[in-house]
């Protein structure tokens, strides 16, 4: 989740002016470039519990800590919430999930040059503050009323907002973690083929990075228990959107859909204005009660593009959210499975005729699926295994048509190693740390936090 937006404060006068954001987005091949993210859970190495803000152990001592490498604190009320530098920021989710939002990048070398850095740099301070950071999809052992809360603004808000719209909200802002990869277009074109295909194929991913089996200590009869919990966070912002398979989908029709989700805030002054439930069509009208004649800004729309969550984003590129989060090999694994689908010309056309008969029916059933099953979920004739298996296939191919390579001379498939030996198998993570909770580790969860840390 996003901390405010870059200072815009052109006001909003004219419908194009949101169409326009989404089409500056758009660039020339040569110019693509990779943005990964991911989340991590912290833990105290004494007592496994998740460390408060504040406090010798707590975040923001962490986040002062990796100031020694360069990075610039922003603060919010007094307080260090987030770092920047070099185009890539560090923040944190509401219950302290420690994110990483990385620099455009031009490969997978370089995104996991990237993410090998940051985990070293973070391991450095942690050893020193007796912190352990763990990657996974769901919390696995700590109920939700033991998860600790960041002095975010914007986190306030959501967090009293949750419960009307939603059952699982409160699970979603402090027990998931996520991996996820933007990605850019040439036009609006191909942004469109682009999203029909992620959209489509974003329950592969889920099936592929599925790490979240336990919920209190105990197996919760999911492979990603993450991706079950936006299915009850608030359907006014999650979901498939149907919509983007229609004829005439394209840049407008998205700003439709967003002027209509609800908003959460607006950031003035300094200041989070809780605007929770609010519509934006009124606020473009200058009619909120809370801001009467005010109208909204390009900060307050790009503000508001963060607060969908859909199975894929729009936003100046398109957003991939379906992975939970996992090791440092998957974190470089989920960026090259997407890249290698949608920056390869070849690759796209081959990964769109193989979902483009997909009804709404089936791609619902594996979204709705997968969650629980995984790559055991019954799909057509097969299993979702086999779906995954085709797409890691046509995603290898276009890395190596990209042939984009590091110093040795490696392209960049190698990074979807791990995924062929998952799919191969039908055994996610999840399944392989089930078989560990039930057989070695004799149900002590607590063996994942020692065996499964950066």
């Amino acid at each position: 989740m996003s901390g405010p937006s870059a200072q815009n404060e052109t006001q909003i006068t004219d419908y194009r002016q949101l169409v326009d954001v989404m089409a500056s987005g758009e660039k020339p091949p040569a110019d693509w470039r990779i943005g990964t993210e991911h989340e991590k859970f912290g833990f105290r190495l004494d007592d496994l519990r998740p460390p408060t803000f504040d406090g010798p152990q707590g975040i923001e001592a962490l986040l002062k800590g990796l100031t020694r490498f360069g990075w610039q604190p922003y603060e919010e009320n007094g307080q260090v919430i987030a770092l920047s530098r070099d185009n890539a920021s560090v923040t944190l989710e509401p219950a302290g999930q420690l994110e990483l939002s990385g620099a455009p990048l031009e490969t997978i070398h370089d995104t996991c040059k990237e993410v090998g850095g940051h985990l070293r740099e973070v391991r450095e301070v942690a050893d020193e503050l007796g912190l352990g950071f763990l990657g996974m999809g769901f919390q696995p052992k700590w109920r939700r009323d033991q998860m600790p809360w960041m002095p975010k603004g914007r986190y306030k808000i959501m967090r009293d907002y949750m419960p009307k719209v939603g059952k699982l909200g409160l699970d979603m802002m402090t027990r998931t973690c996520t991996v996820q990869v933007n990605l850019d277009y040439a036009s609006e074109a191909d942004m469109v083929k682009k999203f029909r295909v992620s959209l489509a194929l974003q329950p592969v991913a889920t099936a592929l990075f599925a790490d979240s089996p336990f919920t209190d200590g105990e197996p919760n009869g999911y492979r990603s228990y993450r991706s079950h919990i936006w299915t009850d966070t608030d359907g006014d912002r999650t979901g498939m959107l149907d919509f983007v398979f229609e004829d005439g989908f394209g840049y407008e029709r998205y700003v439709d859909y967003l002027i209509d989700v609800p908003m959460y805030f607006s950031y003035r002054n300094g200041e989070y204005i809780d605007l929770a439930g609010r519509s934006f069509r009124k606020f473009l009208a200058g009619e909120l009660d809370e801001l009467r004649g005010e109208l909204p800004t390009i900060r307050d729309w790009n503000d508001h593009m963060t607060t969908a969550f859909p199975e894929v984003r729009l936003k100046k590129y398109l957003e991939m959210r379906g992975a939970d989060g996992g090791p440092w090999g998957r974190l470089c694994a989920l960026p090259g499975f997407w890249v290698g689908l949608l920056y390869d010309d070849a690759a796209l056309d081959a990964a769109w005729d193989l979902v483009k008969d997909f009804t709404m029916t089936e791609r619902h059933a594996l979204r709705d699926g997968v969650p629980k099953h995984g790559l055991a979920l019954p799909f057509r004739d097969a299993t979702m295994r086999e779906l995954a298996i085709e797409a890691v296939k046509i995603s290898i191919a276009g890395l190596r048509r990209r042939a984009r390579r590091n110093i040795a001379g490696q392209d960049e498939t190698a990074f979807l190693d791990t995924l062929i030996e998952i799919a191969e198998a039908g055994q996610t993570a999840a399944d392989r740390k089930l078989a560990l909770f039930h057989g070695e580790w004799n149900g002590d969860i607590d063996r994942v936090f020692k065996e499964f840390a950066y």
